[in-house]
């Protein structure tokens, strides 16, 4: 009888996804964690905005609101050129240098997203939605440094605001430092439990900590509230490989390539299973 051998999974192939680095939400509507939304750009929702800009044009919150529109409809021109007008307005809006800086970070602008968030802190210092936005935007930059005091911060601020403790643990994941990465994962699934990310990443520690039963757990409460999750699904395959389950493993990585033909993790994973070299001993 074979016995399945648990032995540390191929962590080299294990890739946090790009959805999964960007998460962060921002406090006037736009989500980086969400995707984008073309019906927010639809004609009869901006027809609807632009009445109320027709009606009061000197109303900065209006413009925030139509550029948040445009932003989650991925109109990012038109999202800029409203939040720009809404800062003219009220140069102290710190939501719209927020929503900014969100619309920054979605078209790659990073720096111009710190210093947008920078903004939008020097006015509410206390603004806990963007001292984890720019924390957000300093992981991109590779400054973890300073994403991890702005997390830290923003925690202090708000002890209850899952997606702090989530990106701080990504800082520790991306660190090695994978039992505090669990531990703050943890927090924020306890504080937003239906979220899947956390979940994902949790996992993945776990495999980094070859627990990989752990792993299946967590990455299978992930499938289950996002099966369109490709990075779940493969890295779920991961754990059931580990643990000898060759069969489900082959599943798990063809669902995600299902999902994302490009996955690496997942063609790997398929290419290990045709070699006829699973982790079983």
């Amino acid at each position: 009888m074979h016995k399945a051998k648990f032995r540390p999974a191929p962590w080299k192939g294990l890739i946090l996804s790009a959805a999964l680095l960007a998460a962060g939400c921002q406090a006037s509507g736009l989500s980086s964690g969400i995707p984008i939304d073309r019906s927010a750009g639809s004609a009869a929702n901006i027809d609807s905005l632009n009445a109320v800009i027709e009606a009061n044009p000197r109303d900065a919150a209006a413009y925030n609101t139509r550029g948040i529109a445009y932003g989650q409809a991925g109109r990012f021109k038109e999202a800029m050129s409203d939040f720009d007008t809404a800062l003219q307005l009220s140069p102290n809006s710190y939501q719209a240098y927020a929503n900014r800086a969100l619309v920054h970070r979605r078209m790659g602008n990073i720096n111009a997203a710190v210093n947008d968030y920078s903004a939008a802190l020097r006015i509410k210092p206390d603004y806990d939605l963007a001292l984890v936005g720019r924390g957000n935007a300093y992981r991109e930059l590779g400054r973890v440094d300073q994403a991890l005091a702005d997390f830290d911060a923003a925690i202090r601020l708000d002890s209850s605001n899952a997606r702090a403790f989530h990106n701080r643990g990504l800082i520790h994941q991306a660190r090695s430092n994978h039992q505090r990465a669990v531990e703050d994962f943890a927090t924020a699934i306890g504080l937003d439990p239906n979220a899947a990310e956390p979940y994902i990443a949790r996992g993945i520690s776990y495999l980094a900590l070859n627990d990989p039963k752990a792993a299946l757990s967590d990455l299978s409460d992930a499938v289950n509230r996002d099966q369109r999750s490709a990075i779940a699904w493969a890295n779920r395959g991961v754990a059931l490989e580990t643990l000898g389950q060759t069969s489900d493993a082959r599943r798990s990585y063809n669902r995600a390539l299902g999902i994302d033909a490009s996955n690496e993790i997942a063609r790997e994973g398929v290419g290990r299973l045709d070699r006829g070299s699973p982790t079983r001993s």
